[in-house]
């Protein structure tokens, strides 16, 4: 069947998409982004038929799916796996999803590698995390095991000690009690923000020894069950 064009018009809220009414119909059979109307020419007295309009229609979904990623990628950096919740969300289709996701990896602006170093390094300057616990919010937010574990790895073994030590010290002057009991209170919550156990331990050593108090490493064995 062939479809010819009578009428189109302007979407009172959304201006950039318009509807296209065929065959005098009372409802639009179509309706698209500004860009799409100019690029098929989508006018009045245009025939098109059923296979031309699916199309056209699958390629609005596709660059309704893309406009929609741009516009939540405006508040923060995402991985490609946000934006496929994100989209999911809004109940759009799996082929436009995967459509849009290409694109903007192609256009580099989701970069799941990218994503993952600049977040390591955030989250262990700003926000006093260990690599482990890192390496754990990264898989949170979608970022494959392989890219977390190259992104936490990559941390620096110096830069994680010198926050893990500076964390320390400030947890252990709010601490109370025994020596022994503050020392094993302040390894349990280094681990817990996801320090290994051996920079968890030379913090212990480090905070301790600013106060005074320096254990040996006898009395830390405890640390190694």
């Amino acid at each position: 069947m062939i479809y010819t064009i009578t009428s189109v018009e302007q979407d009172a809220k959304q201006h950039r998409r318009y509807h296209i009414y065929m065959n005098n119909g009372s409802e639009p059979l179509l309706s698209v982004h500004e860009d799409l109307l100019i690029r098929h020419r989508l006018f009045k007295s245009l025939e098109l038929t059923e296979a031309a309009i699916k199309n056209i229609q699958a390629e609005d979904n596709q660059y309704k799916a893309y406009a929609m990623a741009i516009n939540y990628l405006g508040f923060r950096p995402r991985t490609s796996k946000e934006i496929e919740r994100y989209l999911q969300r809004k109940e759009i289709e799996p082929e436009p999803i995967a459509y849009a996701i290409e694109r903007l990896e192609q256009e580099r602006l989701i970069d799941d590698e990218d994503y993952a170093r600049r977040f390591a390094e955030s989250r262990l300057r700003s926000g006093g995390k260990g690599r482990l616990m890192i390496k754990q919010e990264l898989q949170m937010r979608g970022v494959d095991k392989q890219t977390a574990d190259a992104a936490s790895r990559d941390l620096g073994r110096e830069a994680e000690q010198a926050v893990a030590d500076q964390a320390a010290v400030k947890k252990w002057r709010s601490m109370t009690g025994e020596i022994y009991d503050k020392r094993r209170k302040l390894a349990q919550f280094l681990l817990r923000r996801g320090f290994p156990m051996d920079v968890a331990m030379q913090a212990v050593k480090h905070a301790s020894a600013d106060n005074g108090n320096a254990p040996d490493d006898e009395e830390l064995g405890w640390l190694d069950n």
